[in-house]
Protein backbone atom coordinates (compact mmCIF):
# COMPACT_ATOMS: atom_id res chain seq x y z
CA UNK A 1 0.00 0.00 0.00
CA UNK A 2 1.04 3.68 -0.54
CA UNK A 3 2.44 5.71 2.26
CA UNK A 4 1.73 8.70 0.05
CA UNK A 5 -1.72 8.70 1.37
CA UNK A 6 -1.45 8.71 4.92
CA UNK A 7 1.66 11.56 4.85
CA UNK A 8 -1.00 13.96 2.99
CA UNK A 9 -3.54 13.13 5.44
CA UNK A 10 -1.07 13.66 8.30
CA UNK A 11 0.34 16.92 6.73
CA UNK A 12 -3.54 17.95 6.24
CA UNK A 13 -4.29 17.52 10.26
CA UNK A 14 -0.99 19.47 10.90
CA UNK A 15 -1.99 22.39 9.36
CA UNK A 16 -5.54 22.52 10.20
CA UNK A 17 -3.74 22.32 13.94
CA UNK A 18 -1.50 25.12 13.36
CA UNK A 19 -4.68 27.20 12.00
CA UNK A 20 -6.35 26.60 15.31
CA UNK A 21 -3.76 27.45 17.32
CA UNK A 22 -3.04 30.96 15.08
CA UNK A 23 -6.60 31.77 15.55
CA UNK A 24 -6.61 30.92 19.33
CA UNK A 25 -3.38 32.78 19.72
CA UNK A 26 -5.17 35.99 17.69
CA UNK A 27 -8.08 36.54 19.43
CA UNK A 28 -8.50 39.78 21.48
CA UNK A 29 -6.55 40.00 25.23
CA UNK A 30 -10.02 40.78 26.94
CA UNK A 31 -11.58 37.93 25.66
CA UNK A 32 -9.16 35.75 26.12
CA UNK A 33 -9.12 33.76 29.37
CA UNK A 34 -5.39 33.24 28.46
CA UNK A 35 -4.55 36.86 29.23
CA UNK A 36 -6.11 36.32 33.43
CA UNK A 37 -5.88 32.47 33.60
CA UNK A 38 -8.52 31.21 35.26
CA UNK A 39 -9.49 34.51 36.72
CA UNK A 40 -9.74 36.58 33.29
CA UNK A 41 -8.37 39.66 32.40
CA UNK A 42 -5.72 40.68 35.28
CA UNK A 43 -5.35 44.19 35.14
CA UNK A 44 -2.47 46.27 35.97
CA UNK A 45 -2.93 49.65 37.67
CA UNK A 46 0.26 51.86 38.34
CA UNK A 47 -1.59 54.27 41.10
CA UNK A 48 0.24 57.13 43.21
CA UNK A 49 0.76 56.18 46.52
CA UNK A 50 -1.31 58.63 48.23
CA UNK A 51 -4.28 56.21 46.47
CA UNK A 52 -3.28 53.24 48.37
CA UNK A 53 -6.07 52.81 50.97
CA UNK A 54 -9.05 53.82 48.76
CA UNK A 55 -7.84 51.64 45.88
CA UNK A 56 -7.82 48.48 47.77
CA UNK A 57 -11.65 48.76 48.25
CA UNK A 58 -12.07 50.30 44.50
CA UNK A 59 -10.24 47.24 43.29
CA UNK A 60 -12.42 44.55 45.04
CA UNK A 61 -15.65 46.54 43.78
CA UNK A 62 -14.88 46.71 40.56
CA UNK A 63 -13.90 42.76 40.47
CA UNK A 64 -17.45 42.89 41.90
CA UNK A 65 -18.97 44.34 38.81
CA UNK A 66 -17.04 42.88 36.57
CA UNK A 67 -16.41 39.52 37.85
CA UNK A 68 -14.33 37.88 34.74
CA UNK A 69 -11.03 40.72 35.36
CA UNK A 70 -8.80 40.73 38.11
CA UNK A 71 -7.35 44.21 39.15
CA UNK A 72 -3.58 44.69 40.59
CA UNK A 73 -2.21 47.84 41.69
CA UNK A 74 1.32 48.98 42.04
CA UNK A 75 1.64 52.00 43.89
CA UNK A 76 4.96 54.49 44.48
CA UNK A 77 5.69 58.20 44.16
CA UNK A 78 3.90 59.39 40.82
CA UNK A 79 7.55 60.36 39.37
CA UNK A 80 8.52 56.72 39.82
CA UNK A 81 5.52 55.37 37.95
CA UNK A 82 6.05 57.82 35.21
CA UNK A 83 9.71 56.28 34.78
CA UNK A 84 8.15 52.84 34.91
CA UNK A 85 6.37 53.58 31.80
CA UNK A 86 9.40 55.06 30.06
CA UNK A 87 10.99 51.95 30.74
CA UNK A 88 8.53 50.12 29.02
CA UNK A 89 7.10 48.35 32.35
CA UNK A 90 4.33 45.98 31.88
CA UNK A 91 0.87 47.69 32.85
CA UNK A 92 -2.17 49.07 31.60
CA UNK A 93 -3.70 51.73 33.29
CA UNK A 94 -1.34 54.99 34.97
CA UNK A 95 -2.78 57.57 37.85
CA UNK A 96 -0.71 60.20 38.96
CA UNK A 97 -1.21 62.78 41.93
CA UNK A 98 -0.62 65.35 39.48
CA UNK A 99 -1.09 66.94 35.66
CA UNK A 100 2.39 67.62 34.90
CA UNK A 101 3.31 63.96 35.30
CA UNK A 102 0.92 62.75 33.35
CA UNK A 103 1.44 65.49 30.63
CA UNK A 104 5.26 64.05 30.32
CA UNK A 105 3.67 60.93 29.14
CA UNK A 106 1.99 62.35 25.87
CA UNK A 107 2.20 58.95 23.56
CA UNK A 108 2.34 56.54 26.11
CA UNK A 109 -1.01 57.03 27.44
CA UNK A 110 -4.64 57.17 26.16
CA UNK A 111 -7.63 59.82 27.17
CA UNK A 112 -6.91 61.64 30.50
CA UNK A 113 -9.90 61.37 32.69
CA UNK A 114 -9.42 63.28 36.04
CA UNK A 115 -11.13 61.47 38.70
CA UNK A 116 -10.55 63.06 41.91
CA UNK A 117 -9.01 66.67 43.61
CA UNK A 118 -7.33 66.30 47.00
CA UNK A 119 -5.66 69.18 49.70
CA UNK A 120 -2.52 69.93 51.58
CA UNK A 121 -2.48 69.60 55.85
CA UNK A 122 0.10 69.47 58.07
CA UNK A 123 1.02 66.36 60.18
CA UNK A 124 2.21 66.54 63.49
CA UNK A 125 3.08 64.25 66.58
CA UNK A 126 -0.31 62.65 68.08
CA UNK A 127 -1.06 66.04 70.54
CA UNK A 128 0.48 68.51 68.63
CA UNK A 129 3.96 68.74 71.00
CA UNK A 130 5.45 71.38 69.26
CA UNK A 131 2.16 73.41 69.21
CA UNK A 132 2.37 73.97 65.55
CA UNK A 133 -0.30 76.48 64.34
CA UNK A 134 0.39 76.68 60.22
CA UNK A 135 3.03 77.07 58.08
CA UNK A 136 5.03 79.75 59.33
CA UNK A 137 5.98 77.45 62.07
CA UNK A 138 7.60 75.37 59.92
CA UNK A 139 10.61 77.96 59.44
CA UNK A 140 11.13 77.63 63.50
CA UNK A 141 14.70 75.59 63.12
CA UNK A 142 14.43 73.55 66.75
CA UNK A 143 11.21 71.57 64.35
CA UNK A 144 12.55 68.52 62.68
CA UNK A 145 9.96 68.87 59.37
CA UNK A 146 10.23 66.75 56.68
CA UNK A 147 8.88 67.56 53.19
CA UNK A 148 8.69 64.96 50.01
CA UNK A 149 11.10 65.69 47.43
CA UNK A 150 10.45 68.18 44.82
CA UNK A 151 9.87 65.86 41.66
CA UNK A 152 7.44 64.60 43.77
CA UNK A 153 3.82 66.02 43.12
CA UNK A 154 3.19 66.56 47.14
CA UNK A 155 6.64 67.95 47.26
CA UNK A 156 5.80 70.54 44.26
CA UNK A 157 2.46 71.52 46.01
CA UNK A 158 4.36 71.86 49.39
CA UNK A 159 6.83 74.04 47.93
CA UNK A 160 4.11 76.02 46.20
CA UNK A 161 1.76 76.54 49.17
CA UNK A 162 5.31 77.76 51.07
CA UNK A 163 6.61 79.97 48.88
CA UNK A 164 3.27 81.53 48.41
CA UNK A 165 3.26 82.08 52.05
CA UNK A 166 7.07 83.76 51.93
CA UNK A 167 7.91 80.52 54.51
CA UNK A 168 11.59 79.29 54.07
CA UNK A 169 11.94 75.70 55.36
CA UNK A 170 15.09 73.58 55.76
CA UNK A 171 13.74 70.36 55.85
CA UNK A 172 15.46 67.32 57.72
CA UNK A 173 14.93 64.95 54.82
CA UNK A 174 12.87 64.65 51.09
CA UNK A 175 11.02 61.86 50.71
CA UNK A 176 10.36 60.05 47.55
CA UNK A 177 6.43 59.66 48.57
CA UNK A 178 3.25 61.27 50.49
CA UNK A 179 3.46 58.38 52.74
CA UNK A 180 7.48 58.05 52.79
CA UNK A 181 6.56 61.89 54.68
CA UNK A 182 3.87 60.68 56.79
CA UNK A 183 5.58 57.57 58.13
CA UNK A 184 8.48 59.93 59.32
CA UNK A 185 6.02 61.74 61.09
CA UNK A 186 4.08 58.76 62.73
CA UNK A 187 7.31 57.24 64.06
CA UNK A 188 8.80 60.34 65.55
CA UNK A 189 11.22 60.64 63.03
CA UNK A 190 10.19 63.91 62.48
CA UNK A 191 8.09 66.39 64.08
CA UNK A 192 5.89 67.60 61.21
CA UNK A 193 5.32 66.97 57.41
CA UNK A 194 3.04 68.59 54.74
CA UNK A 195 0.83 65.54 53.51
CA UNK A 196 -2.52 65.23 51.70
CA UNK A 197 -5.57 65.31 53.89
CA UNK A 198 -6.34 61.94 52.98
CA UNK A 199 -3.13 60.38 53.59
CA UNK A 200 -2.97 62.06 57.29
CA UNK A 201 -6.86 60.57 57.91
CA UNK A 202 -5.11 57.03 57.55
CA UNK A 203 -2.94 57.40 60.65
CA UNK A 204 -5.77 59.04 63.28
CA UNK A 205 -4.15 58.16 66.72
CA UNK A 206 -0.58 58.44 65.36
CA UNK A 207 -1.12 62.13 64.15
CA UNK A 208 -2.63 65.16 64.41
CA UNK A 209 -3.24 67.51 61.90
CA UNK A 210 -2.98 71.17 61.41
CA UNK A 211 -5.14 72.94 58.48
CA UNK A 212 -3.94 74.95 56.11
CA UNK A 213 -6.37 78.03 55.01
CA UNK A 214 -7.61 77.29 51.51
CA UNK A 215 -6.67 81.00 50.59
CA UNK A 216 -3.40 79.13 51.27
CA UNK A 217 -3.29 76.06 50.25
CA UNK A 218 -2.80 73.52 47.10
CA UNK A 219 -5.40 71.91 45.12
CA UNK A 220 -4.10 68.57 44.10
CA UNK A 221 -5.21 66.93 40.96
CA UNK A 222 -5.28 63.16 40.12
CA UNK A 223 -5.16 62.39 36.51
CA UNK A 224 -5.67 58.70 35.20
CA UNK A 225 -5.37 57.30 31.58
CA UNK A 226 -4.74 53.55 30.29
CA UNK A 227 -1.80 53.18 28.77
CA UNK A 228 -0.85 52.59 24.86
CA UNK A 229 1.37 49.57 25.74
CA UNK A 230 -1.79 47.84 27.71
CA UNK A 231 -2.55 44.54 26.10
CA UNK A 232 -6.06 44.71 27.13
CA UNK A 233 -6.48 48.03 25.70
CA UNK A 234 -10.36 47.55 25.72
CA UNK A 235 -10.55 46.73 29.83
CA UNK A 236 -8.11 49.50 30.84
CA UNK A 237 -10.11 52.13 29.18
CA UNK A 238 -12.89 50.48 31.18
CA UNK A 239 -11.37 50.73 34.11
CA UNK A 240 -10.34 54.31 33.71
CA UNK A 241 -13.86 55.09 32.49
CA UNK A 242 -15.24 53.52 35.84
CA UNK A 243 -13.24 55.44 38.71
CA UNK A 244 -15.55 58.32 37.17
CA UNK A 245 -18.80 56.08 38.13
CA UNK A 246 -20.84 56.83 41.30
CA UNK A 247 -19.51 54.05 43.04
CA UNK A 248 -16.43 54.50 42.80
CA UNK A 249 -16.79 58.33 43.23
CA UNK A 250 -18.22 57.47 46.31
CA UNK A 251 -15.69 55.84 47.94
CA UNK A 252 -12.94 58.27 46.32
CA UNK A 253 -15.75 60.74 49.00
CA UNK A 254 -15.42 58.56 51.75
CA UNK A 255 -11.95 58.56 52.02
CA UNK A 256 -11.50 62.24 51.80
CA UNK A 257 -10.50 63.08 48.68
CA UNK A 258 -12.37 65.79 46.71
CA UNK A 259 -14.45 65.99 43.37
CA UNK A 260 -12.67 65.98 40.12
Amino acid sequence: MSLARPRRRFAAAALCLAALLTVAGCGSDDDSAGAGGEGGTRLTVLAAASLTDVFAKVGDAYEKEHPDVRVRFSFAGSQDLAAQVRQGAPADALVTADLPTMRGLRGETGPVTTIAKNRLVIAVGEGNPHRVRGLRDLADTDLKVVLAAPEVPVGRYSQSVLDGQHVSVRPVSQEPSVRAVLSKVTLGEADAGIVYVTDAATAKGSVDTVTIPDAQNAIATYPAAPLTSSRHDARATSFVRWLTSPTAQRMLREAGFQRP
